[in-house]
């Protein structure tokens, strides 16, 4: 069968746990795009150094290689063109990305904590497909194909509203024969 795989952190913690100056930057983010914690951020950054670490070996190789890489990310929707482009990449460019600041910015929700709700909640499409992770990176492909599901009015049932009508009629006829006995 095989065994199973490791699941490995996809962030590094702080080195410094109490920086001020880091907690106060940190804390705006969270708040500006409604993100859960502050490991969402972390992850962000890690995602961010990634690329900059292929950008920094891509610096020797050939030029084909490097328009590979930069595809990549342009697609990602980074807007990447050279390699000092890709060194000054930020954690903010990547957390723009996210499905749950894309439905901020088109207007879908009213706040960044709306948009997670809808997304956790099941309520939004992309391509046609539910998605219900806030953190997904959509694509510069994709920006146009994001929706929300439409909600379906639940059908009035008249059988019920039948049966209350006939319980109505059979209350009624009990009445008046109760009336009848008592005369």
């Amino acid at each position: 069968m095989g065994d199973i795989k490791r699941k490995r952190k996809m962030f590094s913690r702080p080195k410094k746990l109490f920086d001020r100056a880091r907690i106060e930057e940190e804390d705006s983010l969270v708040k500006r795009y409604g993100l859960k914690n502050k490991r969402e951020i972390w992850k962000a950054k890690s995602a961010v150094s990634r690329f900059r670490r292929r950008a920094k070996q891509l610096i020797s190789s050939g030029p084909e290689e490097q328009q590979i890489f930069f595809d990549k990310l342009s697609k990602m929707g980074m807007g990447v063109v050279t390699i000092a482009d890709v060194l000054a990449l930020t954690e903010e460019n990547l957390l723009d990305r996210r499905l749950q600041t894309i439905l901020f910015k088109k207007g879908m929700a009213n706040t960044p904590r709306q948009a997670r709700q809808l997304i956790t909640h099941k309520n939004v499409l992309v391509n046609g497909d539910v998605v219900n992770t806030p953190s997904f990176i959509v694509t510069a492909d994709l920006e146009g194909k994001i929706s929300l599901k439409v909600k379906k009015p639940k059908p009035v049932v008249e059988e019920t509203s039948e049966k209350i009508e006939e319980g109505e009629e059979v209350k009624e006829s009990e009445e008046k024969e109760v009336e009848e006995e008592e005369k």
